[in-house]
């Protein structure tokens, strides 16, 4: 047998060197591979949908896999030895490059059916492959195992906290919602167990949306429960406010009696506080409402109340402020007219014919009921003109 020319020896010593240490790097990896959480974890499952159609593929491939691995070990050691045997001639040269370089390896045997041979067929066909395709097939083999195993981990590393944080939500709104909860939070428990289910056997075809809407669920019923307590709790400041305002409106109520006590039968265009509505049995109406619990209709007959009782009560202020400005009114004319009086006197002015029925006038206005505020106005205020010129002519004339 002719001798392999030294270029192709040479092709096959680095051949196999490469094929010895991929068969180490694959064992590591297969031992990595054996040991991933994710692929124990599709092992040891009952698998549905798409994820138990990928893991199939997967496990054939992982299958093809281990048996590759056996054939690579089994070449690399038996082409080692053959290298390193003490006889190396021309023949046992030729079989080791045959060995790394050709067609070596038999992945498979197959027995071809009588009907279908030749008189010249062979009674089996078999499948060979070069060492470096069966590499090639075993990283194709391993990217199939991996890339399953892969998204599925990083499935149900990602979406079962999610799930589990769900649940707990789910527990705590309904423990605060209590029957209040309902339909939405039922949905929301439905939701998510065929959701968790189909996470636990499916994870490549689980849809990840469906948190999302438990989610949505979940925020809706505790923005619900949210808002009813918060209703409640608004309604019952509300409820307080307005029964402040009573007592506000009661007080000014007797404020507004007795400015008008006071004034009555003193002055023209006094004021009387307008009787007005009871607003008592409304407001005792609406306590019974809230002690029934029936927030959802006490809230537009509270409003309705305030807003009368607020225009009840600036009614009797105003009315109450316009008695007791009469009052002020008047004493304040009282209080100039008899400032001017005294300094007319220092002007030995009080006895002036001009003075006197000024004063006269001034003084009847004030001091007779009942009294015409307009009409005092005016007569204190022709008083003073009158003052006050006669004292700047007797300041022209050089009187002291």
């Amino acid at each position: 047998m002719t001798a392999p020319a030294a270029e192709l020896l040479a092709r096959a010593d680095t051949e196999l060197r490469r094929l010895e240490a991929a068969a180490t790097a694959v064992a590591a990896n297969l031992v990595d591979l054996d040991d991933n959480a994710a692929r124990k974890e599709l092992d040891s499952t009952r698998l549905a949908g798409a994820t138990a159609t990928a893991w199939a593929d997967a496990t054939a491939a992982l299958t093809q896999l281990w048996d590759g691995y056996g054939l690579l070990t089994a070449l690399t050691t038996g082409a080692r030895a053959a290298r390193e045997q003490r006889r190396f001639g021309d023949a046992e040269k030729a079989a080791y490059v045959e060995q790394v370089l050709g067609r070596s390896i038999t992945l498979s045997t197959a027995t071809v059916p009588l009907a279908q041979r030749g008189l010249l067929g062979a009674g089996q066909v078999s499948t060979t492959c070069t060492p470096a395709e069966l590499l090639a097939a075993m990283e194709a083999a391993f990217a199939t195992v991996v890339d399953v195993a892969t998204r599925a981990g990083e499935v149900w590393q990602r979406l079962l906290p999610r799930a589990a944080e769900l649940a707990a939500a789910l527990d705590r709104v309904r423990a605060l919602a209590g029957a209040a909860g309902g339909a939405t939070l039922a949905e929301a428990d439905r939701r998510l167990g065929e959701v968790t289910a189909a996470l636990a056997t499916d994870p490549l075809g689980c849809d990840e949306s469906g948190l999302t809407a438990v989610r949505a669920l979940i925020d809706r019923a505790d923005a619900e429960r949210t808002s009813a307590a918060e209703l409640r709790e608004a309604l019952a400041r509300r409820l307080a406010d307005a029964h402040t305002l009573a007592g506000e409106l009661a007080e000014a109520g007797r404020a507004a009696q007795a400015a008008a006590d006071a004034v009555a039968g003193r002055f023209t265009g006094v004021s009387d506080p307008e009787p007005g509505p009871d607003l008592g049995p409304d407001l005792a109406a609406i306590d019974a409402l809230a002690t029934a619990g029936h927030w959802s209709l006490l809230s537009p007959r509270l409003a309705d109340w305030t807003r009368h009782a607020r225009h009840r009560l600036d009614t009797v202020r105003d009315a109450a402020g316009r008695n007791s400005g009469l009052l002020a009114a008047r004493n304040e004319l009282r209080g100039r007219f008899d400032a001017y009086q005294a300094k007319a006197a220092r002007r030995g002015a009080a006895e002036d014919a001009t003075l006197t029925p000024l004063a006269e006038a001034a003084r009847a206005a004030l001091w007779t009921a009942p009294c015409d505020l307009d009409a005092a106005r005016a007569a204190v205020n022709a008083y003073q003109d009158a003052v006050t010129a006669l004292t700047a002519t007797q300041l022209r004339d050089g009187q002291q």
